[in-house]
């Protein structure tokens, strides 16, 4: 019988994520975390014995799925359901498996250490992205380009100028992502209520044992430190802060993107568009964005999502209430896999992005006269001309050239005006130097070799072998 199946693992997110969010690998880390807890306990000396580790650690990987499906079809409890199946491979270790613990301990701590590893997948593929558009800033950065505010034409920018926008926000993402990882603590051995009840009743209220119990199951996962107190669960409050730096991420692809499908329709820049690609079912001229369009798309759904973050953790009453469950189980996975497509889309798009210099170049000549009218003033003003007379007469060339464009569609004709009105006292060859576009780009260059070189480059290049690039036909 067909199923529905999520487009993220038919169409869109990468396998690596795909198999973060699992059941093999929530399983598979439901079994190292009873591991962790009796090779704790024996090291803390509660009676369980050599045999009884090295049982548990042989069928660690070998999970008998099957057996822990049919005994939860009976007893409704998923977890009680594999601590069966485990039994039954490891016979010896079968009393001691999940001794003191509540179903939070393998639940809630394989959640934290799937979302870190989620997070640290994303952010070597934020990385990537960075690298490919840090290259595409330098390669361009002294290329001028229209620059626009509320998408009228404004002062010049360059082609990498503009880049390095995107990146400086990708960069934030990617602080945002490092705070996180730095700041995550396992849920350690709480109990029912938080309040390690059943530890202290296993160790002879020893407080001390009950204590250095989370430290070695934490060093045993990789972890600093655990939450110092908690109810059942770990706080809610950390599913909102990762969703946030996923919505984050999103915010960032979702500028980019738009920013591409509107120089894709000035026809400037382009994302790649294959040889056999077909635009439209009906327009066969038509070269749409689509991967872009799919970058704004997704990163919508990434940017809402994390609203059930922040609504779940709000919701949570005294120690725990179980609202929290079905929601975190789409939010969390949804969120990290719908990133994670984000962020392959990226990559292709940056990767085979098009630059059309003579559009540019085009575009830019039909406003440079406009933009260049204080420079004709400074000008005429050094050849002895009158600034307020000369401000004047280029105020009313420059309404009569608007006009012609708008009214008649005819070609900007400011600057032949300029020519033939003595006022200016200028030469052909003297407003072709005028109107060199590089003279009003500013910094643009400079502030492209300096932030790339000084800042990103430095940065990124600490993740060395980490930079995870993915190869999807999207």
């Amino acid at each position: 019988m067909n199923k529905y199946e999520s487009p993220f693992n038919s169409r869109y997110a990468s396998p690596e994520m795909s198999y973060l969010f699992s059941d093999l690998k929530k399983f598979s880390t439901w079994r190292i975390l009873w591991v962790a807890l009796a090779k704790a306990q024996k090291e803390l000396g509660l009676n369980i014995t050599d045999e009884q580790i090295k049982e548990l650690e042989a069928y660690k990987d070998n999970i008998n799925l099957e057996v822990a499906k049919q005994k939860e079809k009976e007893v409704r409890h998923d977890v009680m359901a594999h601590i069966y199946a485990y039994g039954e491979q490891a016979p010896l270790a079968r009393p001691i498996i999940h001794l003191g613990a509540t179903s939070c301990y393998v639940g809630d701590n394989t959640d934290i250490i799937i979302m870190r590893e989620a997070l640290i997948l994303v952010r070597s593929k934020l990385v990537a992205v960075i690298k490919k558009l840090s290259d595409f800033a330098l390669k361009y950065k002294d290329m001028p380009q229209l620059g626009f505010t509320h998408f009228q034409s404004a002062q010049l920018v360059t082609v990498g100028k503009r880049a390095t926008l995107w990146i400086q926000e990708l960069m934030m993402d990617l602080e945002e992502i490092n705070h996180c990882l730095k700041n995550m603590k396992l849920l350690g051995s709480k109990g029912t209520t938080g309040t390690q009840a059943s530890f202290m009743e296993l160790f002879d209220n020893d407080e001390e044992k009950v204590k250095k119990l989370e430290e070695i199951i934490a060093k045993e996962l990789d972890f600093d430190a655990v939450f110092p107190v908690s109810g059942q669960t770990y706080p809610r409050k950390l599913d909102c802060f990762i969703l946030n730096v996923l919505s984050g991420i999103a915010q960032s692809a979702h500028k980019f993107s738009n920013d591409i499908r509107l120089l894709q329709h000035k026809k400037e820049i382009e994302e790649p568009f294959e040889k056999s690609q077909i635009g439209s079912s009906a327009m066969a001229y038509k070269r749409n964005p689509m991967r872009t369009e799919r970058i704004t798309g997704l990163s919508r759904f990434v940017i809402v999502n994390a609203q059930n973050g922040a609504l779940t953790a709000a919701e949570q009453w005294f120690e725990r209430t179980l609202d929290d469950s079905s929601n975190k189980r789409l939010a969390i996975s949804e969120g990290f896999l719908a990133t994670d497509s984000i962020l392959n889309i990226f990559m292709n798009v940056v990767d085979g992005l098009v630059v059309y210099p003579k559009v540019i170049e085009k575009h830019i000549l039909e406003e440079l006269p406009f933009m260049a009218t204080e420079n004709i003033i400074m000008h005429a003003v050094k050849l002895g001309g009158d600034r307020q007379d000369l401000h004047e007469a280029i105020r009313v060339h420059s309404m009569e050239a608007s006009r012609v464009v708008k009214v008649e569609g005819l070609p900007n004709d400011l600057l032949e005006r300029i020519i033939k009105d003595p006022i200016f006292k200028i030469t052909e060859e003297e407003l072709s130097a005028v109107l060199d576009p590089k003279k009003y780009t500013g910094r643009s260059e400079s502030q492209v070799v300096e932030y790339i070189e000084g800042i990103v480059l430095p940065e990124i290049l600490k993740y060395g072998e980490d930079i995870k690039e993915t190869e999807l036909s999207v």
